[in-house]
C-alpha cells in the first residue's frame, strides 16, 4: 500500500504579509517565503509539532480569501491552547463539546459549553479565524486508538525519558507478576511494544 500523507493545506488570503505575521505570532514556523515573477509568492508555515503545513501566498489558489472552513488542528490540552491564542490576541470561541456525536455538528447545533465532561479524547473543541475569516478548529486528542497512527514521534527528550520511565514501571510489574520475579531478557521488545501502545500505535 502506498502511503498517502497530508502535507499542505493551501489557504486563500487577501494580504500575504498580514496573514504571515498572524500565523507567526501564534507560533507557526516559517519554512519558506518565495517570491517569483508576476507577483507569485509562496509562504510555507508549519504549526508547532505538526507534520502537515499551510501555504499562503499570491497566485497559489483561485479560491476567495476566507473561504477555507473546517481545518482541524490537534492539541493535547484545549484549555492551554485557548489561553495561548487569547494571550496572542486571537479572538477564539469558548471551548465546547458536542452533546451526542463522535464529532461536532456543523455550526452550533448540539454544542455545549466547556470541554467534554470526561475530557474524552477527540471530544473537546474550539474555533478561531485568521484575518480573512479562514476558519480553524482545535480538537483535543490525548490518546489515539490502536492503528490510528503508524509511527511515534516524541516532542522532546523529556517526553522520551518519561515514556521510558513509564515503561520501566510497567515492566517491573510484569516481571513481578506474570514472570514470577524472573528477569525478562527480552525487555527491549517489551519496552518497545508498551511504548507503542501507550502512544496509540498498537503492537
Amino acid at each position: 500500500m502506498v502511503d498517502f500523507k497530508i502535507e499542505v493545506v493551501v489557504l486563500p488570503v487577501s494580504d500575504v504579509d498580514r496573514s504571515r505575521e498572524f500565523y507567526k505570532n501564534i507560533g507557526f514556523r516559517e519554512d519558506v517565503d518565495f517570491s517569483g515573477p508576476g507577483g507569485f509568492r509562496v509562504v510555507h508555515l508549519t504549526p508547532p509539532g505538526s507534520a502537515a503545513s499551510i501555504i499562503i501566498g499570491s497566485g497559489v489558489t483561485d479560491a476567495g480569501p476566507g473561504t477555507s472552513k473546517g481545518v482541524h488542528i490537534v492539541v493535547d490540552d484545549i484549555l492551554a491552547a485557548h489561553e495561548h491564542l487569547t494571550a496572542h490576541g486571537v479572538e477564539v470561541s469558548e471551548v465546547f463539546h458536542d452533546t451526542g456525536g463522535v464529532f461536532h455538528h456543523a455550526g452550533t447545533a448540539a454544542r455545549a459549553g466547556g470541554p467534554h465532561p470526561d475530557r474524552q479524547s477527540y471530544g473537546s473543541f474550539l474555533s478561531f479565524t485568521d484575518p480573512d475569516g479562514n476558519e480553524f478548529f482545535l480538537q483535543e486528542v490525548t490518546q489515539r486508538g490502536p492503528g490510528r497512527i503508524s509511527h511515534v514521534v516524541y516532542g522532546s527528550v523529556a517526553e522520551v525519558e518519561q515514556a521510558l520511565r513509564d515503561a520501566a514501571t510497567a515492566h517491573g510489574e510484569y516481571e513481578a507478576g506474570e514472570l514470577g520475579g524472573r528477569h525478562d531478557e527480552n525487555w527491549p521488545a517489551w519496552y518497545a511494544a508498551h511504548m507503542a501502545r501507550a502512544a496509540g500505535l498498537g503492537s
